[in-house]
């Protein structure tokens, strides 16, 4: 089967990391996927939620939204918080659970840092692509504290990346693009550290139950592009040494 961008099965969609792409941000990157593009920014706020006060624990949260005009159709706007539609919630809860697993929080002090990924354009991989970006955006602030002497040192244990991975026409994909994530019979979305752990791992059929051997080769793939990712991330935050 050739895909829709005549990429080989096991290739990514072209990756490019930007670091520090808003100046006010305490951290910043914008992370391209083909033509998925997610802004990512972080804030830090010097407490924390109350089921951490008095815990000497800092937090790591994010948030997650599309722009009206990311996808082929307008997608209505969200004013309030508690408007959120459940796949942005589902979503964001995944890319904190992401960051957070790889950050020491009691070396962040009672702070609160929150990564904001918006979703600039849409064609597959959002989620993953806010998670890869994410951290770089986490790491760019993070190292902007230590340089500043409000940190001791770098609080993360690992850096962290995302990709998706699926079965389209019977041929095992790596970097799902819209077209194939919408006639995938098996869409996956894998994430893991660079020390080769996996955080997540997100699996479903759409049709046909899938295998165990499919499950092997599947994040055999992710672990593959993953890799890639991690390069990428090094690549973005070298500037900063």
């Amino acid at each position: 089967m050739a895909r829709i961008d005549g990429r080989a099965n096991d290739e990514l969609r072209p990756v490019s990391i930007a670091l520090g792409y808003q100046a006010f941000a305490e951290g910043s990157a914008l992370i391209e996927l083909g033509q998925t593009k997610v802004l990512c920014a972080v804030s830090v706020d010097d407490k924390v939620p109350a089921f951490l006060k008095g815990e000497s624990s800092g937090w790591v949260t994010a948030e997650y939204a599309m722009l009206p005009r990311s996808t082929h159709t307008r997608t209505p706007r969200r004013i309030l918080p508690d408007s959120s539609a459940g796949r942005s919630q589902e979503i964001q809860r995944l890319i904190g659970r992401a960051l957070r697993a790889v950050t020491d929080l009691r070396a962040l002090g009672e702070r609160t840092f929150t990564v904001d990924c918006d979703v600039l354009q849409a064609d597959g991989g959002t989620r993953t692509a806010a998670i890869t970006g994410g951290y770089v955006a986490l790491y760019h602030a993070l190292y902007n504290l230590k340089r500043q002497g409000v940190l001791k040192l770098m609080p993360l244990r690992n850096a962290v990346a995302a990709t998706s991975v699926g079965v389209v026409l019977g041929e095992k994909l790596l970097d799902l693009c819209y077209e194939e994530d919408s006639r995938a019979g098996v869409d996956f979305n894998v994430v893991m550290t660079d020390a080769g752990q996996f955080v997540e791992i997100q699996g479903t059929a759409e049709g046909k139950p899938f295998s165990k051997e499919t499950v092997d080769a599947l994040l055999l793939l992710a672990q593959l592009g993953i890799k890639r990712l991690f390069e990428a991330q090094k690549a973005a935050v070298a500037i900063l040494r």
